[in-house]
């Protein structure tokens, strides 16, 4: 009874380490598991911590690049601001060199109406001169019928002398309006002279006005394809607004350029106006010396 107690007990025991060996078993495969996963897990944290350390030197090169941007930044903000003055004081130039240019075609506009009178000055002047050739031509016709009469007279005082002998004071009253008839011709030759003289200076001064109404015309023209020239220039510096430097050089030359234009023009309207002065001198002499 002993023995099969302690067989039992024996069985007992061995069912109980069976149990005890499976439950190590157990524990073993479970510590296993948990060393795979911790070694799994450090695997983890090692990639994790190089991933770290990689995240943070990107970092920090990102930090590095987000400091240099916002310096660049900064510095394109202040550029940024030097570009809206130098905008603000270019519209301000454009605005001054669009004022200039309306005053140039003002200028151009009246430089046109001027010689447009200088055009109609000119006309009047050559049907002027017209009217002095056709006076030059009856005077011419008068003076050959006056030599026609004086030739017809003279031959009636040799006929009226070789037949009339004793009318002498007839004959001296003839001689008398011979020499008046002589007199009248000469004065109507230097009168003569006196009209081809002022047509030949009318004519010279039709031409020089004719030359002069050319080159303004000319003028004209040039100033005009300045203007246009100018025009698109300005939509050039407005384009180019950011080019300051440039935009300042060339304007300022430009400025100096209408302003040497606009005194050469105010010179050559000086001139046409004591031109015209010139010419009305002239015509009012002309016109009193023919009366």
């Amino acid at each position: 009874s002993i023995i099969r107690r302690q067989r039992q007990e024996l069985k007992l025991l061995i069912a109980e380490l069976k149990d005890r060996d499976r439950e190590l078993n157990d524990m073993v495969a479970v510590h296993e598991r948990h060393i795979q996963a911790w070694e799994d897990d450090r695997q983890k944290i090692l990639t994790l911590a190089e991933r770290c350390s990689l995240l943070t030197s990107e970092l920090n090169e990102r930090n590095a690049v987000i400091k240099s941007l916002t310096k660049k930044l900064k510095l394109l903000e202040s550029q940024h601001n030097d570009s809206k003055i130098t905008l603000e004081s270019t519209q301000q130039k454009f605005k001054e060199l669009t004022q200039k240019v309306t005053d140039s075609s003002v200028h151009c506009q009246a430089l046109e109406e001027k010689n447009q009178s200088l055009h109609c000055s000119i006309l009047e002047l050559s049907a002027k001169t017209g009217q002095l050739q056709a006076r030059e031509q009856e005077l011419l016709s008068m003076l050959q019928m006056k030599d026609k009469a004086l030739i017809e007279t003279t031959d009636q005082i040799t006929e009226v002398t070789s037949k009339f002998k004793t009318l002498e004071n007839a004959l001296r009253t003839a001689k008398l309006d011979e020499f008046t008839r002589n007199r009248e011709q000469q004065d109507l030759k230097l009168t003569l002279t006196d009209v081809m003289c002022q047509v030949n200076k009318m004519k010279d001064i039709l031409s020089e006005k004719m030359k002069e109404s050319s080159k303004n015309q000319e003028e004209i023209s040039h100033l005009k394809q300045e203007n246009g020239c100018l025009r698109s220039e300005l939509i050039l510096a407005v384009e180019e607004a950011q080019r300051k430097d440039q935009l300042f050089q060339f304007a300022k030359s430009k400025q100096v350029r209408i302003e040497k234009e606009l005194s050469s023009l105010r010179q050559v309207c000086v001139k046409q106006q004591r031109d015209l002065h010139f010419l009305h001198v002239n015509f009012d002499s002309s016109q009193d010396s023919r009366q």
